[in-house]
């Protein structure tokens, strides 16, 4: 059941990335990049520290 929700989810998200300029896109990939970059960083540190 989750796959298909992911599915679902990615579907939505990218239909609504084929309908905004290139600009927002990389605007908006490059903030979730960073999202995703800081996330990581965070779990490194916390797994050094247990």
């Amino acid at each position: 059941m989750s796959l298909v929700v992911l599915l679902l989810g990615m579907g939505i998200l990218m239909g609504a990335a084929a309908h905004t300029s290139l600009a927002v896109f990389t605007v908006l990939a490059a903030a979730i990049a960073a999202w995703l970059l800081g996330f990581a960083v965070r779990e490194g540190i916390a797994r050094r520290h247990r």
